[in-house]
């Protein structure tokens, strides 16, 4: 009985590390995807900013 109960934990500990390992690897991805949407986002507001402001002062 206790052999079960160790395989048992021992099975639900890796397949819990297994689930951490995972949920941190999809966080890392949206993270970096967010970060990357924020930049592409900033960087075209600050070139419009740009070419506006050349625009007036022609």
């Amino acid at each position: 009985m206790k052999k079960l109960a160790a395989t048992i934990t021992a099975l639900a500990f890796t397949l819990g590390l297994t689930a951490c390992a995972e949920l941190k690897s999809v966080g890392r991805d949206i993270g970096h995807a967010t970060r990357d949407v924020t930049k592409s986002i900033g960087h075209a507001s600050r070139d419009i900013a740009k070419d506006v402001s050349n625009e007036v002062k022609k």
